[in-house]
């Protein structure tokens, strides 16, 4: 077996390539859309993940806290055994897709005219076929890591993670003994900022997830008569508040990093760290570049859905919301007082499902090298940090003391929004896209 440094620069020769587009379109072709409440099962594809790992030598463990809610976990064994272990996780899940309003069968994985179509596309089966594509090819080089190289393939992530990453982290944290950093979805994509200047953002950051039950009570009477006390009334005024509700500012170190770093590339200023900064004026400058910042510059809180009575002239004596909050790290206590605030004293709010926000150093050598990978296959690419919007299994993770990354390359053409994909109509990818994320993938987790 060859170290990493006795390897040849790049060993993804044209089979990684090749398995890299064909497992993206096999994985699309098993359904694993998760509707919430426990209705997925990803065992199909939990299995198809695991064969072609087995393949590449390794020992595969599929593990389940619900029967067909599969996880699998593999360990690539390094030359360092006193080394950190890094991993590596992606889901299998992916949202559902009304196949009606689709160009193409969301479930068909489809390759035509140099993209691959279909649900999971960009969320993420582009990412599990690259690590599957990478370590085979590694299997075939004979090259071994320094450090140990977990492998997870996780249920759940795109509802609350209880079979998934959450299940793992707390049922079998022995499987992930010395992982102190990961790498997962979300990061290393294109963004076309300006002609001839593709900005490729890496995830050093989420915030929290806080989605919301609330709940009214009130007295329950006749429709025709007055009420004073009616819970309908009061949920959609406290609603309201919430929906009507302006979020201060609050800049995290990723944020204000990511707006430094922003306005040196795009020559746009005067910046965060000047009395004149305008936080406005300063992303309205930013163009198609603000979209990396301006949702994490504040907590947030939508309200999405609303239950109430059973008849139209019967006032109910209960009518609950939910509502997804989100809450930037540091930031969970001035969350939960300004919803004291704005539900009243009439409405009752609860955690549904929560998770921690996180923070990643950017200054890191591990930052540092994956920047230095993408920018190493696209010279004209400029790396910057940005904080997730939403939030990955990369919360769970960091209940066993793990640093996550967002670093899932793809070089993206001028025009494809990524951001309208994700989770959108016509999911896809170009193929060019994942041979470049298998190259950078690749060259970061030996250098790393």
């Amino acid at each position: 077996m060859h170290s990493p440094e006795q390897a040849a620069a790049d060993v993804i020769d044209a089979t990684a390539l090749d398995e890299a587009v064909a497992f993206t379109s096999g994985l699309i072709r098993i359904d694993t859309s998760n509707r919430g409440g426990g209705d997925c099962r990803e065992r199909p594809a939990a299995e198809y993940v695991a064969e072609r790992l087995a393949a590449a030598g390794l020992e595969p463990v599929l593990l389940e806290r619900t029967p067909g809610r599969t996880n699998v976990v593999a360990r690539i064994e390094g030359t360092d055994p006193a080394a950190d272990a890094l991993l590596v996780h992606g889901h299998l899940d992916v949202v559902p897709a009304e196949a009606a309003d689709w160009s193409v069968d969301p479930f068909s994985g489809e390759v035509r005219d140099g993209v691959v179509w279909g649900r999971g596309a960009v969320d993420m089966k582009n990412m599990d076929a690259m690590v599957l594509a990478v370590v085979r090819s590694w299997a075939r080089a004979g090259i071994r890591p320094r450090r140990d190289i977990v492998l997870a393939f996780t249920a759940d992530e795109e509802d609350s993670a209880v079979d998934g990453s959450g299940f793992l982290a707390d049922r079998h944290p022995g499987l992930f003994e010395g992982c102190t950093e990961g790498i997962s979805e979300s990061g290393a994509f294109t963004v076309h900022a300006a002609p001839r200047l593709p900005l490729y953002p890496i995830a050093a950051g989420e915030r929290g997830t806080a989605w919301l039950r609330l709940t009214a009570h009130g007295t329950a009477g006749h429709g025709s008569k007055p009420n004073p006390a009616n819970a309908v009334s009061r949920l959609a005024h406290a609603v309201a508040r919430i929906a009507d509700h302006r979020w201060p500012v609050r800049l995290t170190p990723t944020v204000r990093a990511a707006l430094t770093e922003l306005g040196e590339i795009l020559g746009v200023g005067p910046g965060p760290g000047s009395r004149q900064f305008d936080l406005d004026a300063f992303l309205a400058k930013l163009g198609p570049a603000a979209g990396l910042v301006e949702a994490t510059v504040r907590n947030s809180a939508t309200p999405t859905m609303l239950d109430a009575g059973y008849k139209v002239n019967v006032i109910p004596g209960r009518a609950t919301a939910y509502v997804d909050g989100r809450f930037l790290p540091g930031g969970e206590e001035e969350f939960a007082a300004t919803l004291d605030a704005l539900t009243g004293p009439d409405v009752d709010w609860e955690y549904h499902h929560r998770e921690t926000a996180l923070e990643a150093p950017v200054d890191s050598r591990t930052f540092g090298v994956l920047r230095e990978s993408v920018e190493r296959f696209d010279p004209a690419g400029r790396v910057v940090p940005f904080c997730m919007a939403g939030g990955t299994d990369a919360k769970q993770f960091s209940r066993l003391g793990i640093t996550g990354y967002g670093f899932a390359p793809l070089k993206l053409p001028p025009g494809f929004d990524y951001w309208s994909l994700f989770h959108g109509v016509d999911e896809r990818v170009p193929v060019d896209a994942l041979h470049f994320g298998t190259r950078v993938l690749d060259h970061a987790l030996r250098a790393l």
